[in-house]
């Protein structure tokens, strides 16, 4: 079975349409050949499958596959229709309303869990085909809500289709094996050593000298052995982010579980808060009911995914040619994720610390940074940190964070993931992602109307370097003593500092 449409309405007019019942058959058998057609393969568009005339409706139902789809078919229909009652019978439309509206959608895995989405009334399973029922009028038809929730529903088949194959992880490149100086956590080591302590939020540590000392050195080699032999220039990035900028970047369409919201008070005056601060003086509690009741809606979250503000900078401009490849990095503050379950050491947190690299410009210019980037981090992991790594290709990170799943039909467009064994997790234990490489194609030049005076379609890519997973890998195989640190490492960091001590 193929998609299918099928859409009961009515056109609302404006007298009796019952003298124009010859002419409106005219019209819509010309329109199951024009109209319906139009934009379609040979064979296919919509079809007006049945009509009748009731005083002051004109009650039509239309059937289609994916091409000219039975809801664009009734909008195409009102215009020409109005025109010809207009001109010949001094009728007008004035409206559509809608009795019923189906959809039915092949699948042969229909194990869907039990769904709510919006204008969808009822979901039946039968028969490899999933049928949805909609609730909608006129000004939904307008605004493209079948089209959307269609798309909704094959992403979400697709995700159970494509969640069960490999093809989504695949190892490129591998280094040698390497014999690790160290077989214990290095969180709990750290702790044991006072080099950090948990923070007061969930997944939040506070970082102390030592560990401070091994992030700054990490951002020291990246920006000196990769970031300004290319040519990058440090840029500073919103770490509030609403929900606008995520709806042009595509995470609004998956982001709710993961992000940490962020809502302004509803007014700044101190009396409108006086019962909260009266409140708290006399119980020493925050009253968390209260605050929810004078504080406005979300207006968007903590920083996620780091480069998405930064295309603000870029909306709507036309950039010249010779500024390509345009190249940035920021550095500037912390990420937060909700890690709802995952949480373990510094390595799977809520806070952390990231230097975000973004480079835009042509489908050859974006790649070919790409490998550039990829050298660099090869030479950082091999002759600098000495890391064991690989390697993998991964379902592209921003298809993932969006509830997409699949390739993209952009050749060239994908995601790198660097991991590295964790030797305390055993022989056979627990690889960690700690670095990635993304070429986004033109996902966010697109999505923030960003164009090039050339007229050429521009592509983007990121990298993103976690600081905390960077570290997490190097102490895992190398430990937390420097004299066990590779040589070419330990000159970029120095001695390493003292502690804060406590009685």
């Amino acid at each position: 079975m193929e998609l299918k449409f099928n859409i009961k309405g009515s056109f609302k007019t404006s007298d009796d349409a019952s003298p124009a019942t010859e002419a409106i058959d005219e019209f819509i058998n010309e329109a199951n050949e024009t109209i319906l057609k139009k934009g379609a393969p040979e064979g296919e568009g919509a079809n007006v499958v049945d009509w009748n005339v009731d005083g002051s409706k004109i009650n039509i139902t239309i059937e289609s596959g994916r091409y000219v789809r039975a809801h664009d078919a009734l909008l195409r229909m009102r215009k020409p229709l109005a025109k010809k009652l207009g001109k010949d019978y001094r009728i007008g439309i004035r409206g559509i309303e809608i009795d019923s509206f189906n959809i039915s959608i092949p699948s042969e895995n229909q194990d869907l869990g039990e769904l709510k989405i919006p204008y969808v009334t009822d979901i039946d399973y039968n028969d490899s085909v999933i049928k949805l029922s909609l609730d909608v009028g006129e000004s939904e038809l307008q605004n493209r809500v079948p089209d959307r929730i269609l798309t909704l529903m094959e992403d979400k088949i697709a995700a159970l289709r494509y969640g069960g194959k490999a093809e989504h992880w695949e190892v490129l490149w591998q280094s040698g094996k390497k014999e690790p100086k160290f077989f214990d956590d290095p969180t709990k080591e750290m702790m044991n050593r006072g080099w950090i302590k948990r923070g007061a939020s969930r997944g939040q540590w506070i970082h102390g000298p030592q560990l401070a000392k091994l992030f700054r050195t990490f951002e020291k080699i990246v920006i000196e052995e990769m970031l300004e032999p290319l040519g990058y220039k440090e840029m500073m990035f919103p770490k509030l982010i609403p929900w606008d900028v995520w709806k042009k970047s595509g995470h609004a369409k998956g982001v709710y579980p993961e992000i940490y919201y962020v809502c302004p008070p509803k007014s700044r005056d101190p009396e409108y808060w006086e019962e909260v601060t009266d409140y708290y003086n006399v119980t020493h509690e925050v009253p968390t009911e209260k605050i929810k009741e004078k504080i406005g809606e979300p207006i968007g979250g903590l920083c996620y995914a780091q480069c998405p503000p930064f295309w603000i900078y870029l909306q709507g401009e036309t950039i010249p040619t010779n500024e390509f490849p345009l190249k940035v990095f920021d550095h500037s503050g912390t990420s937060h994720r909700y890690e709802s379950g995952g949480i373990h050491g510094i390595e799977r947190v809520d806070e952390f610390h990231r230097i975000e690299i973004v480079w835009l410009g042509t489908h050859d210019q974006v790649v070919s940074e790409s490998k550039a980037l990829q050298d660099k981090y090869r030479h950082i992991f091999d002759d600098i940190l000495d890391l064991e790594w690989r390697k993998a290709g991964v379902t592209p990170w921003f298809m993932a964070q969006e509830g997409l799943t699949g390739t993209s039909e952009q050749t060239d467009v994908g995601t790198i993931d660097y991991e590295a064994p964790l030797p305390y997790r055993g022989d056979d234990g627990e690889w960690l992602e700690f670095q990635n490489v993304s070429i986004n194609g033109n996902k966010y030049p697109k999505g923030f109307n960003v164009k090039s005076q050339s007229g050429d379609e521009l592509w983007s890519g990121c990298s993103g370097v976690g600081l905390e997973r960077w570290a997490s890998v190097f102490l895992a195989q190398k430990g937390l003593d420097p004299e066990n640190w590779p040589d070419e490492f330990v000159k970029r960091f120095g001695e390493l500092p003292e502690g804060i001590h406590f009685l």
